[in-house]
């Protein structure tokens, strides 16, 4: 009984585990950084910055355009959210409210993202009425976020198959990747960045790489 209220009072005594609230500052239209905590929302899922779609015979970013919009919403207004874990880039994942308005529910409503059902039904109404009034990119030809992000993270092979074990540098270290764990596919590595290639797992924790979890 005692450890569980040990344990208790340090999760919750540390500030990383508390609910953002701040400031906010649009960093694309489903991420922010809401007083200084980079805070991915719940539930719902954006295009990327650099994502293409077609709008009235024209292409254009729809990424940019969905950003663009949600921060002449939001941007500079002062948010307050329920913190629901950390994702495997670190950061916040929460639902948020701006003057007692779900932000989720905002986006999602204006079309300017979708409800991310993999995760969540929460915005599933909303989502269905931006699609029946054509709102947003409702009024769009666009592929899934979550499609297009797949189709892109498709990393080129080793440029020697012998040594095809991949060293990332992330916000969780120096961690490699063999081939079978489950980011190998999608983990791309920039040499320009310090990332390389090993050719054994001992090689790799000789230069101060840790194995990857999963």
């Amino acid at each position: 009984m005692w450890k569980i209220l040990a344990l208790l009072c340090v999760t919750f005594a540390n500030p990383a585990f508390a609910n953002p609230s701040g400031t906010i500052r649009v960093i694309d239209a489903d991420t922010f950084d809401i007083g200084g905590d980079r805070v991915r929302l719940f539930g719902i899922d954006a295009p990327e910055i650099g994502q293409p779609c077609v709008v009235n015979g024209q292409q254009i970013d729809c990424g940019r355009w969905a950003k663009d919009l949600v921060k002449a919403q939001f941007e500079g207004q002062t948010a307050r959210c329920n913190f629901r874990e950390f994702d495997r880039y670190g950061r916040h994942v929460a639902t948020c409210e701006v003057a007692g308005r779900d932000m989720g529910h905002v986006i999602v409503g204006a079309g300017w993202a979708i409800a991310y059902r993999r995760y969540s039904d929460l915005y599933d109404l909303d989502e269905k009425a931006a699609a029946v009034a054509g709102r947003g990119l409702w009024a769009a030809v666009i592929q899934e976020p979550e499609a297009y992000r797949a189709a892109s993270n498709t990393a080129p092979a080793a440029p020697d198959p012998a040594c095809n074990i991949k060293g990332n540098i992330s916000s969780n270290g120096r961690i490699y990747h063999r081939p079978g764990n489950r980011d190998y596919d999608r983990t791309v590595i920039n040499t320009a960045q310090g990332e390389r290639w090993f050719c054994s797992t001992t090689e790799a924790e000789a230069a101060g790489w840790r194995a990857a979890r999963n």
